[in-house]
C-alpha cells in the first residue's frame, strides 16, 4: 500500500512539472502585449527617422539656391502639412525645426502635432555627417514623444550599400491615461534600394540591432533583431524580419514580420505556439478608448 501511495505522488508531480513545462513554453497575454506595443513603437520611431530624412533631403536640394546667410522657410511636399524652419549655424551646423503645429493628418491617416527638431552636422551625403533629433511637445497618433536620436553616415559597407547608424537614449511614449513606456536603441539601416533616386517612395532597407525599455506593464525587456527588418517606404510595416525579446526568466519569444508580404500581419512564437496578430498604427490601448 505503501509502494502504491508514492507511485501516485510521484506520478502526480510528474504531471505537475510537465504542466510547469508546457505553461513555461505558452504565450501569455503580456507576451502579446509587448510585440504589440514594441511594433506600434517601431512605427513611432520609424516615422520620425523618415520625417528628418526627408527634411534632410529637402536641405540639400534647398541650399543649392539658397546662399546660408540667414534663415528660410519651406514647406516639405512629401507630406501633408508640416512647416519647414531652417536655422544655419557658425560653420557647416543647421537646426531644422519641423513643426506640425496644433496637429494635422498626412499620409496613411497619421496624426501628429508639435514639433521635431534636428540639428544637423554635415550634408546627409557625407560619411561622417550627422543628426541629432529632439522633441518639443511632439505627438504622433495621440501619443507623446521624448528622447533624443542620433543618426550617423557610415559610409559604405561590403556591399557597396550606404549605412546609417541611429540611437535612441531616454526614449520614452505618453499615453493620455498617464502611462509611460521607455525605450532606448541602437541600430544600423543598410540602403539595399533608393538611396541615389529623388523618389522616396523606392526605398528599401535592412535594419538590424538591439533594444532595450520598460514596458507599460513595468516589466523590463530586452530585444535583438535575430533576422534583418526589411523595410520599403511604400508598406506600412516591415515586409520580413525576427526579433527576439527577453522579459525577465521567461523563455525568449519572437516577433516574425513574414516573408516579403507587404500586409499588416506578423506572427508571435515561443516554441511550439505561435499567434498571428494584426499590426496597426495606433496602440491598442487608444484604439480601445476610440472603439
Amino acid at each position: 500500500m505503501k509502494i502504491r501511495k508514492l507511485f501516485f505522488t510521484v506520478a502526480a508531480m510528474g504531471l505537475i512539472f510537465a504542466s510547469c513545462e508546457k505553461s513555461a513554453d505558452q504565450l501569455s497575454p503580456d507576451d502579446i502585449n509587448l510585440a504589440d506595443d514594441d511594433a506600434v513603437a517601431d512605427v513611432i520611431f520609424d516615422d520620425i527617422f523618415v520625417t528628418a530624412d526627408n527634411a534632410l533631403s529637402l536641405l540639400d536640394g534647398f541650399e543649392k539656391s539658397y546662399d546660408g546667410s540667414k534663415s528660410g522657410e519651406v514647406t516639405i511636399v512629401a507630406d501633408s502639412c508640416p512647416m519647414v524652419s531652417v536655422t544655419f549655424i557658425e560653420g557647416t551646423g543647421k537646426i531644422i525645426t519641423v513643426d506640425y503645429g496644433e496637429g494635422c493628418t498626412g499620409f496613411y491617416g497619421q496624426t501628429r502635432s508639435g514639433k521635431i527638431i534636428i540639428t544637423v552636422d554635415g550634408r546627409r551625403r557625407i560619411e561622417g555627417s550627422s543628426h541629432t533629433v529632439t522633441f518639443d511637445n511632439y505627438f504622433f497618433n495621440g501619443i507623446g514623444v521624448e528622447g533624443t536620436r542620433v543618426s550617423t553616415n557610415e559610409g559604405v559597407n561590403d556591399n557597396q550599400n550606404v549605412v546609417f547608424s541611429f540611437s535612441l537614449t531616454g526614449g520614452r511614449l505618453l499615453f493620455p491615461d498617464g502611462k509611460t513606456a521607455e525605450r532606448e536603441f541602437y541600430r544600423e539601416r543598410e540602403w539595399v534600394a533608393g538611396y541615389d533616386t529623388f523618389n522616396p517612395w523606392d526605398d528599401e532597407v535592412f535594419v538590424t540591432g538591439t533594444a532595450s525599455g520598460i514596458s507599460i506593464s513595468g516589466e523590463i525587456f530586452e530585444s535583438s533583431i535575430v533576422t534583418p527588418l526589411h523595410r520599403k517606404r511604400i508598406c506600412p510595416f516591415p515586409v520580413s524580419g525576427i526579433i527576439e525579446f527577453t522579459r525577465g526568466q521567461q523563455e525568449p519569444f519572437t516577433l516574425d514580420y513574414g516573408s516579403g508580404e507587404c500586409d499588416e500581419y506578423a506572427t508571435v512564437q515561443r516554441g511550439d505556439e505561435s499567434r498571428e496578430i494584426i499590426l496597426k498604427k495606433r496602440h491598442r490601448l487608444l484604439r480601445l478608448k476610440a472603439e
